[in-house]
């Protein structure tokens, strides 16, 4: 009979041999497994999947992109409170193990050989990281191996407080956000070091099961798993019994917030978002670089207004279409009429809303917000008269019901001037760009009256007819083949059988008038038609179409043919406002961009935009050599593509069409550096306007987009300057103006307006202008020829 110290000294050799038998596995495993483990120092440079962000000039955010929302933090940023109540979730032996918990461990791995998996814990932070960054979430007894194996090389290689940032940037915590500060931003719409103990301890919950704890879908158990941490604190001493107590009372206060821009520019977005993937592939998405753009934040939202209000502003001119739909709601609670108003979307500001009562004075409307609104029908009427077609209105409805009906849904707007308004989502759009003239960098960029009704950007993507808008580019080739302001061009009746036109051309001007002998400045200002082309036979479509290419347009793009003067062909209003930008500039050629850097995640510059950049001391003489070399060090020189005293006439001509043409609205603006040119095409179905100052050029356009007329009344001067009045007052306000200095070559004569030639007489007929000095009208032996600066301030008032 074996005795007890048999037995004890057998049962010390099985132990010891099954200890030796397990240090024998466990080094075969590490034999095994440790050549195959991943270089710990890679987590020093590891790269995080961050979405590509977009900003404006002024570095404020305008877009986001990518699967997941990431923010990634140092750990200085970490709140202390929040580290508490991590360790207290999830590891808070944490600053005193070295990668792995033997107690937690032993558990796991007798719940792995008792069921076969393992069903909790074992994990430390360190032992996270290890399974985040480098392994799967498969529960097996190898991955668990390597899992320990890397976490005491992590521990030996990297700081706690280094492992700790690893840890809370990379942990999923649902709906999309990885990383505590992303999902700070999702639930509270604040930064991490905002929030208060019962948040933080909420987001520290997360990381054990994010969708059985998220307090969006599961608000009860995120509530107990909350407060458990909570008293976990307590009872670690990292929370007073006071701080637990006041935490544990508080309300889950956690709210979906989706990405959160400071400026909402979506036209914007997506064109900075197409550059980024055009560069960076798919990787534009991940690699958490950020894009910064030429926009200005405050011009970009004068922008969007001055395009809404001029879209709003023209369907009300012609008349109200009726509800968008009819409800049964006699047998329906205001709670589920709110309710079911939730799947009717905003549009450009434009609320859904429901009739739920009609009198003879007023009407009653819900909202979906659930409120109830009553309007004076009084104030509503007179923007409601029926449409009938785009020439004609019915009459105004004296009550409710004569247009509207118990169930309707229609459309609220609000101003501060009128109040709530009923409206309508227009059928029309518009659009427009603001450029810096100097360099083509893009201000503003507004493709059309609601990116998420139609992404179609009209500024870049959509071709149309610019009409009249075009003809100043006619007119600069003609003052180059030597027409002078003051060359007479009839405008008189012309019929033209042209083999490359279809049939016989009967053009008219825009009044159904025909005026005689004009001169070339009064023809463009006053959109003559009939001058414009025979101004273009006389020069000859081959000249005049060398002379347009030098603005951008492409050669073959262009009609060859008479039509050319009326702005015939079909071209991107991106296109015209960079034409318009060497009028501005004083005739340098610049390109457009978007894109002026782009940076990578640890903030360093991999790309910058070098634009064709205008210097108007680079101009090629001995004395500005240096001038011209140190600049290129560092910008690329725009070429000058307009003689400057041409560019000089053609910007008195265009300021001209503001102060006593077309567009004489713009002189609202009470300024004389403005100018610009008007466009309409025959219908009308498109409305057009560029302007500029010397230091912004802006383009506008509207028009239908399926190529309705607009309404025999509707002009550029109508429909498209208003947008560009609302936008530029903003734009100009308290700028002083900007006068551009007369060049050398320009003399000033006095002429009679009705011959164009030159008089030595004072009556009314006569008026100055001025001229290349070689193309001075032939002196008179009494006159004299005026050579000193004639800007506009200094020039009699018969020439602006």
């Amino acid at each position: 009979m074996p005795t007890k110290k048999t037995i004890f000294t057998s049962f010390l050799t099985l132990i010891s041999a099954a200890f030796l038998s397990f240090l024998l596995l466990c080094s075969c495993f590490y034999l095994y497994l440790s050549p195959q483990l991943p270089d710990i120092n890679s987590l020093k440079e590891i790269q995080l999947q961050t979405p590509l962000r977009i900003f404006s000039s002024d570095m404020k955010l305008i877009g986001e992109y990518g699967e997941k929302r990431r923010s990634p933090i140092t750990y200085s940023e970490i709140p202390a409170s929040f580290t508490k109540a991590i360790l207290a979730a999830e590891d808070d032996r944490f600053y005193q193990h070295g990668g792995i918990d033997i107690t937690s461990l032993v558990r796991a791995m007798g719940q792995l050989l008792k069921t076969g998996r393992i069903q909790s814990g074992g994990s430390t932070i360190t032992m996270q990281v290890a399974r985040n960054y480098f392994l799967t979430h498969r529960q097996t007894f190898s991955r668990k191996f390597n899992e320990i194996l890397l976490s005491l090389q992590i521990e030996r290689q990297l700081t706690k407080n280094e492992i700790l940032e690893l840890y809370v940037n990379k942990i999923f915590l649902g709906n999309r956000a990885y990383g505590i500060e992303a999902a700070a931003q999702v639930y509270y719409g604040k930064s991490i070091n905002e929030l208060n103990l019962a948040q933080l301890a909420m987001i520290a919950g997360l990381p054990k099961a994010p969708s059985t704890y998220n307090p969006l879908v599961n608000p009860d158990r995120a509530l107990l798993r909350r407060n458990w941490i909570l008293e976990r604190m307590n009872k670690l001493g990292f929370i007073t019994a006071e701080e637990y107590q006041k935490a544990k009372e508080q309300p889950i206060t956690a709210v979906y917030h989706g990405p959160t821009v400071d400026i909402s520019a979506p036209y914007v977005a997506e064109m900075a978002r197409q550059k980024a993937v055009e560069k960076f592939g798919a990787n534009a998405y991940t690699d958490g670089y950020s894009i910064v753009t030429t926009i200005d934040s405050a011009l970009q939202e004068a922008a969007q207004a001055a395009v809404l209000k001029g879209v709003i502003d023209y369907d009300q001119r012609h008349g109200f279409r009726g509800a968008e739909d009819l409800w049964e709601i006699d047998n329906t609670s205001i709670e589920e009429i709110s309710k079911q108003l939730q799947n009717e979307s905003v549009v450009a500001g434009l609320q859904p809303a429901i009739v739920v009562e009609t009198a003879p004075t007023s009407i009653a409307l819900l909202t979906r917000d659930g409120e109830l609104i009553t309007l004076d029908w009084n104030k509503q009427k007179s923007h409601l008269r029926p449409y009938i077609n785009e020439n004609t209105l019915g009459r105004t409805p004296e009550t409710p019901d004569q247009t509207l009906q118990k169930g309707n849904l229609v459309r609220l707007s609000f101003t501060e001037d009128r109040g709530w308004q009923i409206t309508q989502i227009p059928k029309n759009q518009a659009a427009l760009i603001a450029l810096n003239p100097d360099n083509g960098a893009i201000i503003a960029v507004v493709g059309g009256f609601d990116f998420y009704f139609s992404k179609y950007n009209r500024v870049t993507q959509a071709t149309r007819q610019p009409g009249s808008n075009f003809k100043p580019f006619i007119y600069t080739t003609a003052l180059d083949h030597g027409y002078t302001a003051s060359s007479l061009i009839n405008d008189a009746p012309i019929v033209f059988n042209d083999d490359k036109l279809e049939s016989s051309w009967r053009p008219e001007n825009s009044s159904g008038k025909f005026y005689g002998p004009t001169r070339l400045r009064e023809a463009l200002y006053q959109s003559r038609n009939l001058v414009s082309i025979r101004l273009l036979k006389a020069l000859g479509v081959d000249n005049a179409i060398d002379g347009i290419e030098r603005f951008g347009f492409l050669r073959e793009a262009l009609p060859n043919d008479l039509s050319l003067a009326l702005g015939s062909h079909a071209v991107a209003p991106i296109k015209i406002a960079t034409g318009y930008a060497s009028f501005a500039n004083g005739g340098y050629r610049v390109e457009p961009y978007l894109v002026s850097e782009i940076r990578n995640h640890l903030n360093e510059t991999v790309y910058k935009q070098t634009p064709l950049t205008v210097c108007t001391e680079c101009e090629e003489s001995d004395d500005n050599a240096t001038s011209a070399l140190s600049f290129a060090e560092t910008q690329r020189i725009a070429p000058r593509i307009i003689e400057k005293r041409v560019a000089y006439i053609m910007d008195s001509i265009l300021k001209d069409v503001i102060q006593k043409g077309t567009a004489r609205k713009a002189r609202v603006l009470g300024r004389h550096d403005i100018a610009g040119k008007t466009g309409t095409t025959n219908g009308p179905t498109d409305a057009w306007f560029s302007g500029y100052t010397p230091d912004l050029v802006v383009t506008t356009w509207l028009g239908f987009d399926q190529n309705l007329n607009l309404g025999k009344r509707e002009y550029g001067g109508s429909a498209a300057l208003p947008i560009w009045i609302d936008f530029m007052s903003v734009a100009l306000k308290d700028k002083p103006e900007h006068i551009r200095p007369q060049p050398e070559g320009i003399v000033t004569v006095r002429i009679n307006a009705k011959t164009g030639k030159r008089s030595s007489t004072t009556d009314r007929d006569n008026i100055f202008e001025i001229f290349r000095e070689e193309y001075a009208p032939e002196a008179l032996p009494e006159d004299n020829i005026h050579t000193e600066n004639t800007s506009s301030e200094k020039l009699p008032t018969e020439l602006f």
